[in-house]
């Protein structure tokens, strides 16, 4: 037989995960000039893209823009798309690994660290990416409930774009809102609200923030809401100026700095909301009977640690009451069972991209992963196209020296008909398709982008409705 990656025997690859690293890497796989490959990407949703879909704000058009590309390499000889199947639910690793040379974990990381303080889990206290979920419309958050119309002040933790995205959600306008694909329950809810002020606490002063600066800019262009900077909270200690001023500054935090001293020289103009930035600010403990009602806050200071400035609690304490706390202090991964999986880190164990067997342990053959899940919850979007170029440089280095599984039934109709016997409802690409139709058509008689499918069983409806199926290996 011929060697896996020729015409007569091309390598098969499962991705796990249809996001933005799941497709970047079916991409690179799929236009190698030197090799064969047909490409199987799995999801447990049956919508691919991810965060683009499930993650990016409503009022961010552009960026979900990006999935014109993924439809590109949807549309290549050798793609085929299998949503509504989960891994450990429907499949199994040594499923993958019978039907498979190369399988790629590209899912992401999608529970939210811990603050590890008291209080932390009082009703009224969330994690962003649950209040993310729900206003995207996501399945797994369509039943939270968030209360607006009990909520004065709401309390952001963290300093991050999705600390910016939750903030500026609930300040937005009721008339900007409609015209988003944000969803339906979600325009309901935030209608009704009563949120006043949002207060974003950071732990470091304003030249460490990790936001983006069209994030942080956006916050001064908001039609219903002054934004407030304390003047003395924006002033940089001396350690930050020098770096501020130095050659060694990173042109983001620049500017992001320079963004920050525009909103402290501002005068609020008496809008119905304000956004408050505080800085060098840390929770150490949420209040409340039977629900949230204040949160303690300790005050920070920078001080050097082997050249990187850390905040260190001054022991000053201050008590801010709210009736709402998300928590935004960033995303970990989930382990995989059959996995080796990083505890520390929140990742699969791996290398490079290459999966390890342990942590002393070498590359576990034909097992690779990219985006979140291969390097932490870090970058934009575009950051997975490098990081899955260089999972993929191995897989591809690997495929010429041979050192690739060997499944015992690679056919393509293999997959499928295990998926069949297993009474898995699958979605194809075509099905997609259908779901993106249907969406798009509740949508127009509102004048909106889309009317989003919140339910399984409603994607899933949509998509048997439409015969349509993208052409796949055969």
């Amino acid at each position: 037989m011929a060697p896996p990656g020729t015409e007569e025997h091309p390598i098969r690859v499962a991705i796990i995960g249809a996001g933005p690293a799941g497709f970047y890497a079916a991409d690179q796989i799929l236009k190698d000039p030197a090799t064969h490959a047909q490409v199987d990407l799995f999801d447990r949703l049956p919508t691919p893209y991810g965060l683009v879909r499930g993650g990016v704000a409503p009022d961010h058009p552009k960026i979900k823009s990006v999935t014109r590309v993924y439809d590109k390499t949807a549309a290549k000889e050798g793609f085929r798309f299998f949503g509504n199947v989960e891994i450990g639910r429907d499949l199994e690793v040594e499923d993958f690994e019978r039907h498979y040379h190369a399988i790629i974990y590209a899912f992401g990381a999608e529970a939210d660290r811990e603050l590890g303080i008291p209080g932390e889990h009082l009703p009224g206290s969330h994690a962003a990416t649950s209040f993310v979920g729900w206003y995207n419309a996501h399945p797994d958050y369509a039943d939270r409930d968030f209360e607006l119309d009990r909520v004065r002040r709401a309390v952001v933790i963290g300093n991050g774009n999705v600390a910016m995205d939750v903030a500026r959600m609930l300040a937005l306008d009721h008339d900007e809102l409609r015209q988003t694909d944000i969803a339906d329950h979600a325009i309901e809810v935030l209608e009704t609200s009563t949120v006043e002020e949002i207060v974003i606490l950071g732990r470091r002063g304003p030249a460490q923030a990790a936001y983006t600066n069209p994030e942080i800019r956006e916050m001064g262009e908001l039609e219903a809401a002054d934004v407030v900077v304390d003047p003395a909270e924006a002033e940089l200690d001396p350690a930050s100026r020098a770096w501020i001023e130095s050659e060694d500054a990173d042109k983001t935090a620049i500017k992001n700095v320079e963004i920050v001293n525009g909103f402290a020289a501002r005068k609020p103009e008496g809008r119905p909301r304000r956004v408050t930035l505080r800085f060098l600010a840390s929770p150490v403990e949420i209040r409340g009977d039977d629900r949230v009602s204040s949160v303690v806050i300790g005050h920070n200071e920078l001080v050097d640690d082997d050249g990187t400035l850390r905040a260190r609690d001054t022991g000053e304490r201050e008590e801010l009451a709210c009736e709402l706390v998300l928590r935004s202090v960033g995303y970990t991964g989930i382990p995989l069972p059959g996995v080796a999986f990083d505890e520390r880190r929140g990742t699969i164990l791996n290398r490079d991209g290459r999966v390890l067997e342990s942590h002393n342990g070498g590359h576990r053959t034909g097992h690779y992963t990219a985006g979140w899940i291969k390097r932490g919850p870090s970058g934009v979007i575009g950051t997975n196209k490098k990081c899955a170029s260089e999972t993929v440089d191995h897989l591809l280095t690997d495929t010429g020296n041979g050192a690739l599984l060997e499944p015992a039934e690679p056919e393509p109709a293999a997959i499928e008909g295990l998926l069949a016997d297993r009474g898995v409802d699958f979605v194809t690409f075509g099905g997609w398709q259908a779901i993106d139709r249907a969406e798009v058509g509740r949508g127009e008689p509102h004048g909106r982008p889309r009317v989003k499918f919140v339910r399984v069983g409603e994607m899933l409806e949509a998509a048997a409705g439409d015969a349509a199926d993208e052409p796949g290996p055969e």
